[in-house]
């Protein structure tokens, strides 16, 4: 090389020549890391489950499977049932429909139609099959619990199963605002029975408000026998912004669980109004809880760090937190997601493009082969990190 002629350029070539292998290797290591590393989120979604490894194998407390079938099934092959207190447990969701165009061209529906399994459907189908879905879960968890649909009472919703009631609630049920009217919603049914329990002194009836597109894998009515002290519950996760995570609040039966429950949600429901209306759509609710929350003097945040239930005083109820990795598990998203799935898992939320994840899971679990919760958890853990079309 004539670069290295004369010994005023030897101790630049020197360097250079006993590098020049070590920077070919590095060369070829990044473009051999570049070709197979696989795309950990493809920008077009899937229209079929996408099955990969499923994360936490080897990990303690954690599900263990072996391709489709679980190899530590615990209580989910039994799912025990809450002790006999006398006491019962409603589920309580905000759903409505939006009627798309009649006007709309027939091949232009039929163009926007997914399938799952052996069943297409239109965009309307889709929530309302994730709607039965939410429903055949609890009745397969926890039986004897009745569930609670509150909706615009302009939506033509009609549903014929046993112990689902429509429960129409005026009110502004826009997208838009579709959040910010879920807590007037709750609000307003926890008004309705206060007035009732105090009139009528009935046996204790709790309530679960969550979101529809979640399944019940296990008995959640232990909460109450468990956490006797409680007004209402909520779940968190370790997230420095969003903390808290709406889409599961419990609140207890009694009169002065159902009274400090409302006062709480109408504290979130004022600062949602007054500081994240621009977040309106969505995460809005979360904000303001998070902000009630936090902004009380004797909270402190990193209870939040660490996945175990603890109880707080806030605005003068008593909250329970229970670690969003159990009772609002979220793949990929939630806490404990890269660690696998917690034995003990109790509900799993299908947020965002999971809600396929959620039918194809059902489909799955009732099959005529009947595997059972616990090897559907390992069809949702090897799907979780995958991106679907609707």
């Amino acid at each position: 090389m004539r670069i290295c002629n004369g010994w005023r350029r030897f101790l630049f070539c020197v360097p250079l020549i006993f590098f020049l292998p070590y920077l070919f290797s590095v060369i070829v290591l990044h473009q051999n890391l570049s070709v197979e590393e696989p795309q950990k989120y493809p920008k077009n979604k899937f229209d079929h489950l996408v099955l990969g490894p499923a994360a936490g194998q080897g990990l303690r407390d954690r599900l263990q499977c072996q391709g489709l079938k679980a190899l530590n099934k615990t209580h989910f092959s039994k799912l025990p049932r809450t002790p006999d207190l006398g006491d019962s447990i409603s589920f309580v969701t905000v759903f409505t429909i939006y009627n798309t165009s009649v006007s709309t061209p027939a091949d232009d529906r039929s163009s926007k139609l997914v399938a799952v399994g052996n069943t297409s459907y239109s965009k309307m189908e889709r929530s309302m099959a994730i709607l039965n879905v939410f429903i055949n879960f609890i009745e397969v968890s926890m039986p004897q619990s009745n569930i609670v649909i509150l909706t615009d009472p302009a939506s033509d919703l009609s549903i014929h199963r046993n112990n689902v009631n429509v429960f129409p609630i005026p009110g502004e049920y826009s997208r838009d605002k579709l959040m910010l009217q879920r807590i007037k919603s709750y609000i307003a049914f926890l008004e309705i029975r206060l007035e009732e329990q105090s009139r009528r002194q009935e046996v204790n009836h709790h309530y679960i408000f969550t979101d529809s597109d979640i399944a019940v894998v296990d008995d959640l009515g232990q909460i109450f026998h468990n956490y006797p002290k409680f007004h209402l519950a909520v779940t968190f996760r370790n997230n420095k912004d969003q903390p808290l995570n709406s889409g599961f609040i419990a609140v207890r039966g009694t009169l002065d669980g159902i009274l400090r429950a409302k006062v709480f949600l109408q504290e979130v429901l004022e600062i949602y109004s007054s500081k994240y209306m621009k977040a309106s759509r969505m995460l809005g609710d979360q904000l303001a809880l998070a902000w009630v929350v936090k902004s009380h003097p004797s909270f402190d945040a990193n209870r939040f760090t660490r996945p175990k239930a603890f109880m707080n005083d806030i605005q003068g109820a008593s909250v329970l937190f229970l670690p969003c990795a159990i009772y609002n598990w979220t793949p990929p998203e939630g806490a404990g997601q890269f660690h696998g799935m917690p034995l003990d898992v109790k509900v799993v939320h299908f947020k965002g493009s999971r809600k396929r994840l959620m039918l194809e899971s059902w489909n799955f679990y009732n099959s005529s082969t009947s595997p059972g919760i616990s090897d559907m958890l390992c069809l949702i853990l090897m799907s979780g990190r995958t991106k679907y079309d609707f």
